[in-house]
């Protein structure tokens, strides 16, 4: 999704920055430290000044790039629309779900049995707390992707979420393989492994959907009903 979005002409959707909760509770937390009150701002100044500074680098980022607005993929920032939608209140946030054991699956091939093990865990809290902040800013402000529509029906999926975002539509979304990103040489050769795993040559594989139902083994296939059954029954995964 990262890369497609950074295929559009009009949208930059750059490196992940990870750290911008971390520099909202460092400068206010739950609450304005005294040593920054003494400044004599309101707390709405400091919100005001980390949001700048975050659109700064985006903004500074996407205009390098001639384009006129920005992204950011950041799944951590899913637990934390909150934050957010405080920072950029006019802002769009993008969803994507994908069956949670799928999630486990490739958590299990990228980083290890223990990473697979807390990602049946981390799945349905990340799902449930960023779909109860996405239904109160709204459907003008939050949309769900489905990751299988997202790679077996590549355009109408991406077609659905530009006319969300209120951009033009752009074939080169469907062509992002051959734009240039700024990613970790790792992603290359990690999706051509992934292509040539599944046999497929187009951009968008779609071998990757049902991996958890193929892959995982009796502990981790428990570990997904003991945690994440709930949630998947509400995205009918089950």
């Amino acid at each position: 999704m990262r890369v497609m979005l950074d295929s559009h002409p009009n949208i930059s959707c750059g490196p992940m920055t990870r750290f911008l909760v971390d520099v909202v509770d460092a400068v206010i937390g739950k609450r304005l430290p005294d040593h920054l009150d003494r400044f004599g701002f309101p707390e709405s100044y400091w919100w005001e000044r980390v949001a700048e500074l975050f659109d700064r680098i985006h903004s500074d980022y996407a205009a390098r790039r001639g384009r006129r607005r920005w992204a950011d993929k950041t799944g951590y920032y899913a637990l934390h629309i909150g934050v957010l939608d405080k920072l950029f209140p006019d802002c769009q946030v993008v969803h994507v779900l994908r069956d949670g054991r799928d999630v486990v699956a490739s958590h299990r091939q990228r980083f290890g049995y223990v990473a697979a093990v807390k990602a049946a865990g981390k799945w349905p809290v990340y799902v449930r707390k960023a779909r109860s902040a996405g239904g109160r800013l709204g459907a003008g402000r939050y949309h769900e992707v489905r990751y299988e529509e997202l790679v077996t029906d590549t355009e109408a999926t991406l077609r659905k979420l530009l006319e969300f975002l209120g951009e033009p539509w752009d074939d080169a979304v469907l062509d992002y393989s051959s734009k240039p990103h700024d990613m970790l040489p790792v992603y290359h050769s990690y999706t051509a492994a992934r292509r040539d795993q599944g046999g497929e040559r187009s951009a968008v594989y779609r071998s990757r959907v049902g991996a958890g139902q193929r892959e995982l083994d009796p502990i981790l296939r428990l570990a997904c009903r003991l945690m994440a059954t709930g949630t998947l029954r509400e995205l009918n995964y089950l």
